[in-house]
C-alpha cells in the first residue's frame, strides 16, 4: 500500500513546506508550520493534499442587478426566452426533421445583428452556400452575420475566441467531432465533450452559444442526457408538418418562466410570428357541432384557447380504438374510466378519437371537464353552447377540482366573444364582469345538468 504523502503549511502566509520546520521559509514566522490533512481520502490517492483556491462567498441578502439581455425584435422569440438573450448563457433547441429549427435560428441570428449584435452562423450540415440561398429566400441576404462551415471542435472554438461574437449559433451540435476523443460524431462522447467545451466557452467569454439537437423518434434529444443539464434553456419545436402552425416551447429555462411557448406560422418567407394564438386556433371554428368544446389553458404566463375535438363512434374490432392527438393518450383513459363508473356512461364497444385543432399540444390537467365535454358531446350527438369556454380537473372520485389562473383565463375568452364558462364550483373568480358563469361541483352534475340522464 502507497504511503499517504503528508504536506506542511505555515498558517501566516499559506507556503507549502516538504518537513515540518519551526520558521518558516516564505515569510519567517516562528512556530507557524504545521502538518495539513489531505483534501479528500478517496479510492486510491484521492484529490491528495494539493489545494485549491478560496472561492468568493456572498450571503443570500446580496443584491445583485438582473441580467442584461439582448432583444431580437421577434417577440414570441423573446418571450419563449424569458425576455431576451442573456449573454454568457447555453441555449439548446431540439424538433423534428425539417420543422423549421433552422430557419427560425437563421432569422433569429440575422434579427440580433441587425439589433446591434454580432452574430456568427456556424453550420456543420450544410455548405455556406447553401445557408446562403436560404438566407435570401427569407429576405435576409443583407444581414451582418458572419457564417461558416465547419465541423471540428478546435477549429470552431479558435474561430470563436478570436471574434468574440455576441451570438453564435451552432447548427448542429451532433455533427461536431473533437480530435482528443475516438469516437464518431453524433457519439454519446463526442455530444458531451461538444455541448461541454462550448458552455464552458459561453461562460467564459460571455458569448451566448445556441446549439441545434437532433431528436429521437420519440421526440427526445438524442445524446446523453446530461447535455439538457448542461444548457441554461431546453427549446422544443413542436408541430406537425401538416399543419402551419409551429410552436416554441421552453421545457427548461434559468432566466424565465418554464412552459412558455411562441407560436409561429409557416409562410413562403419563413416563420412569421402569430401574436394572438388564441384567435388563430379557433379561427376555423365554425357552427356549433357536436363533439367540440373550448378549453380556456394557460402555457407558461399566456393564457390560450384551444378547441377539443372529438368523435365517437361504433367499433366493429374486439378491442375499441382510442387516437389520441395532443393530449396524453393515459390521462384520457383516465377520464374515460371515470365517466364509465362515477357518471354510468359506457363507452364499451366504441371507438374514440381526440384531437386538439391546429396541432397544439395540451398537458395541462385543467383539460380534463373540456375533454370529458367533447367526449360526452360526440357520444350523445349533442353540441355544447358556443359561447362557453370549459377548464376544471377531475378527480377518481369524479369531484370537479380548481385549477390556477382562472381569471386570466377567463378574460382570455372574454376578449374573444365568450359570454360563458363551465368551471368547478370551488374556483375563486373576481373581477370578470358580464360574463356567465356556471359552477359545476362534481361531473355527474355536469353531465345531468348539460346531455340529461346520458
Amino acid at each position: 500500500m502507497a504511503k499517504p504523502i503528508t504536506a506542511f503549511t505555515c498558517t501566516a502566509c499559506g507556503a507549502s513546506h516538504r518537513k515540518w520546520a519551526g520558521r518558516c521559509d516564505a515569510c519567517g514566522a516562528w512556530n507557524t508550520v504545521i502538518e495539513e490533512a489531505p483534501l479528500s481520502q478517496g479510492p486510491g490517492r484521492g484529490l491528495g493534499t494539493l489545494k485549491g483556491k478560496p472561492i468568493p462567498l456572498s450571503g443570500l441578502a446580496t443584491q445583485d442587478a438582473p441580467p442584461r439581455r439582448a432583444t431580437s425584435g421577434i417577440a414570441e422569440l423573446d418571450r419563449v426566452l424569458g425576455g431576451g438573450l442573456v449573454p454568457g448563457s447555453a441555449i439548446l433547441v431540439g424538433g423534428d426533421p425539417g420543422i423549421g429549427k433552422s430557419t427560425l435560428l437563421l432569422q433569429a441570428a440575422a434579427a440580433f445583428a441587425r439589433a446591434g449584435q454580432q452574430a456568427i452562423y456556424v453550420s456543420g450540415e450544410e455548405a455556406s452556400a447553401q445557408v446562403r440561398l436560404r438566407a435570401q429566400r427569407l429576405g435576409l441576404g443583407d444581414a451582418p452575420v458572419r457564417l461558416g462551415a465547419e465541423t471540428a471542435l478546435r477549429d470552431i472554438l479558435t474561430t470563436l475566441d478570436a471574434e468574440r461574437p455576441d451570438v453564435a449559433v451552432i447548427d448542429s451540435i451532433q455533427t461536431l467531432w473533437s480530435d482528443r476523443i475516438e469516437a464518431a460524431p453524433g457519439s454519446v462522447a463526442q455530444v458531451r465533450a461538444s455541448a461541454h467545451e462550448l458552455v464552458i466557452f459561453a461562460k467564459r467569454r460571455g458569448t451566448s452559444v445556441i446549439l441545434v439537437g437532433h431528436v429521437t423518434k420519440e421526440g427526445q434529444i438524442a445524446g446523453p442526457r446530461v447535455v439538457e443539464h448542461m444548457v441554461d434553456t431546453v427549446l422544443y419545436f413542436e408541430g406537425e408538418r401538416g399543419h402551419q402552425f409551429r410552436i416554441l416551447r421552453a421545457h427548461k429555462n434559468r432566466f424565465g418562466p418554464a412552459d412558455e411557448i411562441g407560436v409561429f406560422e409557416m409562410t413562403g418567407g419563413g416563420l412569421a410570428e402569430v401574436a394572438n394564438p388564441s384567435a388563430l386556433f379557433l379561427s376555423e371554428r365554425g357552427e356549433a357541432s357536436a363533439g367540440s368544446a373550448v378549453f380556456a389553458g394557460i402555457e407558461g404566463t399566456r393564457p390560450v384557447l384551444t378547441e377539443v375535438q372529438a368523435l365517437v363512434a361504433p367499433s366493429t374490432l374486439a378491442s375499441p380504438r382510442r387516437t389520441v392527438v395532443g393530449l396524453d393518450g393515459g390521462r384520457v383513459s383516465t377520464i374515460l374510466a371515470v365517466l364509465e363508473a362515477r357518471c354510468a356512461v359506457p363507452f364499451a364497444g366504441l371507438d374514440v378519437f381526440l384531437n386538439v385543432a391546429g396541432g397544439m399540444r395540451v398537458s395541462e390537467p385543467a383539460a380534463d371537464l373540456a375533454i370529458a365535454a367533447a367526449l360526452l358531446s360526440a357520444r350523445e350527438d349533442v353540441a355544447l353552447p358556443p359561447e362557453a369556454v370549459l377548464f376544471g380537473e377531475i378527480s377518481l372520485s369524479g369531484a370537479l377540482r380548481p385549477v390556477a389562473q382562472a381569471e386570466n383565463r377567463l378574460k382570455e375568452a372574454q376578449k374573444l366573444g365568450f359570454s360563458r364558462a363551465i368551471l368547478p364550483s370551488a374556483t375563486k373568480v373576481e373581477g370578470v364582469a358580464g360574463m356567465r358563469i356556471d359552477r359545476i361541483a362534481d361531473l355527474t352534475s355536469f353531465v345531468g345538468e348539460t346531455f340529461g340522464a346520458g
